[in-house]
């Protein structure tokens, strides 16, 4: 079964309940007056960010939800009951867009948290409610008003302090085996990783942080190609990107010219999230003669005019990863410390997130836009990658898997 991290759905919030006209008739009272009840309100529909859920599968196959409608109002006075609201689980990290405009409603990204998406309807009006001096027996009422009907597309994005970026054989799967209990499989063969992972990395004490690894990407992953475009998104929330890099690739080409590829691709599918905190990250130096590996790296760096931190480690062995993750530990926690201090820290870090998930979303609505009008076109799309990846949504063949381990 593939999990999904995407999903749109239809919700109908409930009716009000229609206004009830009656007159109050007892014994020894002939002329009782109205008494007809006002009806209860429709129930409205909320999604609630809770724990231990981690995909959106459930919402591939029932795609209609509805709330309660309420009920009419009765005689004596007696008002109708009020719809239940029908309350949603979704994952944490969940972000909720109108698929009709493309704005985003919300973004439940705490537990807990609460976001209404369809407002119940009002309820109708009984007859006592239309008494006056001068109508003393009113035979009017009001309806209850329709409940919201909305179609909302839910995305859920991988919820991770750090990303790994890399060519395909990178060793970014072996890298995160290493330092978690997530275990995605590893071969030596490019595109072992097709679906995201995510893994926890535990520190001494309670301290923790997670790591996100995706698919490889390869040149040209920005405009379609290969399986990048679809993933790159899961790294918009993280904190810091760990670049690896094979310093013995397979194919000739040398470590610094596969860098270069990864930061140019980067940039051009969010120019925002390229500016951000990236380190260096230099991995399978155990292939190499030890009298040679300080002097390989020294060039690379050299070669990039690399001005952030460098990282030598051999994730297969886990030589070098103690003080890598060390090192990511003490970043995490300098940098929630501040924004405890520092509260506009908080919203310059959610503004900077917001700017990323926009350029994302652009270029991934670009890209499907040019697909779209290739087709109606008549031409041939170079590259049937690019094809692959903007299939219709309801082919469940094509759904991104997402994988959680701790």
């Amino acid at each position: 079964m593939k999990f999904v991290d995407e999903a749109t759905i239809k919700v109908q919030a409930g009716k009000g309940g229609n206004g009830c006209m009656s007159f109050r008739r007892e014994k020894y009272i002939p002329k009782g007056g109205p008494d007809g009840g006002d009806g209860g309100d429709g129930g409205s529909v909320f999604l609630v960010a809770a724990e231990g859920l981690n995909t959106l599968i459930d919402f591939r196959f029932t795609r209609n939800f509805r709330a309660e409608n309420g009920e009419q109002g009765r005689g004596s006075d007696c008002t109708g009951a009020g719809g239940e609201d029908l309350i949603m689980q979704v994952p944490v990290g969940t972000t909720v867009l109108c698929e009709e405009t493309g704005d985003v409603l919300g973004d439940l990204t705490e537990l807990g948290q609460q976001l209404k998406v369809a407002q119940g309807g009002f309820h109708g009006l009984g007859n006592a409610r239309f008494k006056s001096s001068v109508n003393r027996a009113p035979r009017q009422t009001s309806p209850g008003s329709e409940g919201e009907l909305r179609e909302i597309k839910l995305e859920l994005k991988v919820l991770a302090d750090v990303g790994l970026l890399g060519l395909p054989n990178a060793g970014k799967s072996t890298f995160i085996r290493a330092v978690s209990a997530a275990r995605p499989k590893v071969a030596n063969y490019p595109f072992t990783t097709l679906v995201p992972n995510l893994g926890v990395v535990g520190m001494s004490g309670d301290k923790s942080f997670v790591v996100a690894d995706i698919p490889g990407l390869i040149e040209g992953a920005s405009e379609g190609a290969g399986l990048g475009i679809r993933f790159l998104k899961h790294l918009t929330r993280t904190r810091l990107l760990l670049h690896l890099v094979d310093m013995m690739p397979y194919d000739g080409t040398t470590p610094a010219e596969n860098t270069v590829v990864i930061e140019q691709e980067l940039a051009k599918f969010s120019p925002t999230l390229a500016d951000g905190d990236r380190w260096l990250v230099l991995n399978k130096t155990d292939l190499m003669p030890e009298d040679e590996v300080e002097e390989a790296c020294k060039n690379v760096v050299e070669t990039l005019n690399w001005q952030g931190p460098v990282f030598i480690i051999s994730a297969i062995s886990a030589q070098g990863t103690k003080a890598l993750c060390a090192a990511i530990m003490e970043y995490i926690d300098g940098h929630r410390e501040r924004e405890s201090i520092d509260p506009t820290l908080v919203v310059a870090l959610e503004e900077r997130r917001q700017q990323i998930q926009a350029e994302a979303r652009e270029r991934i609505e670009g890209l499907a836009e040019a697909r779209r009008l290739a087709r109606l076109g008549g031409e041939q799309i170079e590259g049937a990658e690019f094809d692959e990846e903007f299939e219709d949504e309801d082919d469940d063949d094509n759904d991104v898997e997402v994988v959680y381990a701790e």
